[in-house]
């Protein structure tokens, strides 16, 4: 496998998730990223289309590494440990260094199209995200683990943007108490 600095694709990848995590997406134009990438536009057509391809992209690089991330706190013996690991490594990433708030919700603010690639990109995420909590609250015995694969899709967005906006350790603390308590609890609320 090609090392990323002799990778073209992988280094416009590479400066993509640099710049479109720190700047944001539209302010980051496509002759900055073949620059900061040191190739050509036409090395950049021919990997990426249009720079909403290079977005796709870049969101599903940060999927696949999320997902391998969450597999293996997930697919722990104990479930109920694995599910707790979970929001563990939710919480870490709220108080990670550079942290700036999720790629999901950071790009859907700037495609606001739900007919839009990106958009798709990111529905799909979400949707991982939730069945893969379901199934891990079913794992670990849960009576309704849809309810609270729903709920830490709600809760895992809300502190992943109120980190930016209040103090990332506060928001941690916040996040661990209410999703557990969601966790412990054996009936829906209606």
């Amino acid at each position: 496998m090609p090392k990323a600095k002799d990778d073209p694709r992988q280094r416009l990848l590479d400066t993509a998730a640099r710049l479109f995590y720190s700047e944001g997406i539209h302010t980051v134009p496509v002759d900055r990223l073949v620059t900061e990438a040191g190739v050509t536009r036409s090395t950049f057509y021919r990997h990426f289309p249009a720079k909403e391809d290079l977005v796709v992209a870049y969101l599903r690089a940060i999927d696949a590494t999320l997902r391998a991330s969450v597999a293996d706190v997930a697919s722990r013996d104990n479930a109920a440990q694995g599910l707790d690991d979970l929001l563990e490594l939710i919480g870490s990433t709220i108080c990670a260094d550079g942290f700036r708030g999720c790629h999901f919700i950071n790009a859907a603010a700037e495609y606001p199209d739900a007919s839009d690639e990106v958009r798709k990109a990111i529905a799909e995420h979400r949707a991982w995200f939730q069945e893969t909590a379901t199934a891990v609250a079913d794992r670990a015995g849960h009576p309704d683990p849809a309810h609270v694969g729903r709920s830490l899709v709600i809760l895992h967005d809300g502190a992943l943007s109120g980190a930016q906006l209040d103090d990332p350790e506060s928001v941690r603390r916040t996040f661990l108490r209410a999703s557990r308590a969601i966790i412990r609890q054996t009936t829906q609320c209606p």
